[in-house]
């Protein structure tokens, strides 16, 4: 199992929201063809086939709980796959 599977794996079980690093979702973004776009802390990322954009910033080097739902949602609903 690659390192995007186990991460697209823990991400979408929605068991582990608070255990998921800062870069490891950015990780998860990038894989999917997000574009990202850096003003201080945040870091927004857009996508040409999504409308919505996703603003997302570091607590330390951790994640926040409800950015990784917020993302996890936006996956489930797209359908998007690598």
């Amino acid at each position: 199992m690659s390192k995007f599977d186990r991460l697209l794996f823990k991400i979408l079980s929605g068991r582990s929201d608070r255990n998921i690093s800062f870069s490891e979702l950015c990780y998860i973004l990038e894989k999917f063809g997000f574009q990202k776009r850096i003003k201080g802390d945040h870091h927004i990322y857009f996508h040409d086939k999504i409308v919505e954009i996703i603003n997302i910033q570091p607590i330390g080097s951790e994640s926040k709980a409800y950015q990784v739902k917020q993302i996890r949602n936006i996956i489930l609903k797209y359908k998007l796959e690598e």
